[in-house]
Formats: structure tokens, C-alpha cells, sequence
């Protein structure tokens, strides 16, 4: 005797990823012309970003609509799991991005090369105010892991822009070109930090690790105190895609004919105090209970 119950959210934010495409992708192809015209790294390394980012947004577009699709009789979950494959991949695209972009600016520490102060500033500060309406428009979407991985390098690009600018402004008023590798070293452990982060977030989805916001034993111990519960055995939670946290357990409890009443006060208290919607309940009776008193929650084996 199971019980299911399931909610299934659309992807609402395609929107936004198909205009953070175009902007992006139209100002990628300026940034290169004026990176390679000026001479520096930094504006060459900012476009760089923008065209993986335009990549990257069309990946996080076509994940969003794959996750629309209703589930079938092959993919019974639906294709939720396809922006958490989208997210994975854009953290992996950013990781090679800023080992890229770190041996050349080693390089041309070893090896100076003259730069255009005045033009990479105009072309950041260009830069600068697209990054920043890109970034605005995909956050005002629900921040899923596939959002979160477009928006990564987004962020990675406008960080880009502030180093290129700032490193043009040096250069201008000083003509200290080491400046241009250096602010480029610098932004790629920012991005760093944050591709490993959205990286561990989708490898725990993939992996179905219990959300890191959640302690098993805590939910187990707060069903075990629900009226009529006598134990809790079984115990799985995990997430179906960036916004889905599901549950699914063996419920031990004192009469079987209580069972309804039983049921509605866990799929409240689930639902209140740890947000988990998608509930799979099986319910035994009591001679079935063989765990000691002492051990009344336990995962599964």
C-alpha cells in the first residue's frame, strides 16, 4: 500500500535564457574585434567568456525546454534532470575556460605585450552594461542549478569586463601592462570558487545525496513523532532536479485503519517544516516493526 504524491513545476524561465543569448552573443563578436585590434588579454579573455557564455545559454535554453516535456512511459520522471546535466556541464566549460585563460596570462607576464588603454576602456565599459542587463534578466528567474550555471558565467563575464576596464584604465594613465594578466589571474579564482560550488551541487543531484539544507535523522525523528507513527525504516531524500525534493519511506505504524488520518498529519509536517512536496509512503503494521526502540529511524541498505 503506497501513496504518491507528486508535483510537477514547468520551466518558466526560457524566456530570459533566449534574450541573455542574443545580447550576449551579438556584444561577443564586438568584444573579439576590439580585444584583438587593442591588443589585450584581458578584453580577449572577457570575449572569450561571452562567447562560451552565448554557448552555454543556448544549452541552458535547450535544457529549459526539455524540462517542459511531460513525463512518458521511457522517461517516467520527466526531463527535469536535464538542466542539472546543463548546469554540470557549463561548471566543467568554465573550469577549462579559466585554465585557459590562466596559461595566457602567464604568458604574457613572461613576455609583455603593448596594449591600448584607451580603447579597451570604451569596449569594457560597453561590456560592463551588457553583462549587467544579462545578469539582471536571468536573475529575475528562478534560480534553478541550470539558471544558476548560465548565470556563473554571466557573473564570470561582468567580472571580466570590471578587469578589463580597470586594467585599460592602468594602462592608460600609467602604461604598467603587467596589470592586464594580473586582474585576468585574479577574476579566474573568482570564477573558480563558483564553477566548483555550482559543480558539487549538481554532482548531488546526480548522485541523489540528501539535500545539504536537510539532515536525514532530523526528518526521520520529526515523522517518528507524528501521532501514530511507531517507527520509521527506509528512509530516502533526495532532490529530482534543482527545485524537487523527494521523499520516499516505510512507515511502522500502531493501527492500519488509521492509516489516512496518519498520512495527512505526515504530508503536513513534511510539507511545513522541510518544504519536501513529493512524498512516496508505504505503510506496515506493527508486528512488522522489528528495529529496537533505540533505533527507530534508519535509511535504507
Amino acid at each position: 500500500m503506497h501513496d504518491h504524491s507528486h508535483h510537477h513545476r514547468g520551466s518558466g524561465h526560457l524566456k530570459p535564457l533566449v534574450w541573455g543569448l542574443v545580447i550576449t552573443l551579438t556584444f561577443a563578436v564586438v568584444e573579439a574585434i576590439g580585444g584583438w585590434v587593442s591588443g589585450s588579454l584581458a578584453l580577449l579573455g572577457d570575449a572569450g567568456h561571452m562567447v562560451t557564455d552565448s554557448f552555454s545559454l543556448a544549452l541552458a535554453a535547450i535544457a529549459a525546454l526539455l524540462a517542459q516535456k511531460p513525463a512518458s512511459r521511457e522517461m517516467s520522471f520527466g526531463w527535469g534532470r536535464a538542466e542539472v546535466l546543463a548546469a554540470m556541464v557549463n561548471a566543467v566549460l568554465m573550469l577549462l575556460i579559466v585554465v585557459g585563460i590562466s596559461i595566457a596570462a602567464f604568458d604574457r607576464l613572461r613576455n609583455p605585450q603593448p596594449v591600448q588603454g584607451g580603447m579597451v576602456m570604451l569596449i569594457a565599459s560597453i561590456g560592463l552594461l551588457v553583462n549587467l542587463v544579462v545578469a539582471w534578466v536571468l536573475h529575475r528567474g528562478e534560480q534553478t542549478l541550470n539558471i544558476r550555471g548560465a548565470l556563473l558565467h554571466v557573473m564570470g563575464d561582468l567580472l571580466g569586463s570590471v578587469a578589463a576596464l580597470a586594467a585599460g584604465a592602468v594602462i592608460y594613465f600609467t602604461g604598467w601592462t603587467p596589470i592586464d594578466p594580473l586582474l585576468s589571474v585574479l577574476i579566474c579564482a573568482l570564477i573558480l570558487f563558483s564553477s566548483l560550488k555550482l559543480l558539487r551541487d549538481a554532482v548531488d543531484v546526480l548522485m541523489q545525496r540528501v539535500p545539504r539544507e536537510l539532515s536525514l535523522p532530523v526528518v526521520g525523528e520529526t515523522m517518528v513523532a507524528v501521532e501514530g507513527v511507531r517507527s520509521v525504516h527506509d528512509l530516502h531524500i533526495w532532490r529530482l532536479d534543482s527545485r524537487m525534493v523527494s521523499l520516499s519511506a516505510h512507515i511502522v505504524v500502531d493501527d492500519l485503519e488509521a492509516w489516512p488520518r496518519v498520512l495527512e498529519r505526515l504530508r503536513e509536517t513534511l510539507g511545513q517544516r522541510f518544504d519536501i512536496q513529493h512524498v512516496t509512503l508505504q505503510p506496515e503494521p506493527l508486528q512488522f516493526d522489528t528495529a529496537p526502540i533505540i533505533d527507530r529511524v534508519s535509511p535504507g541498505k
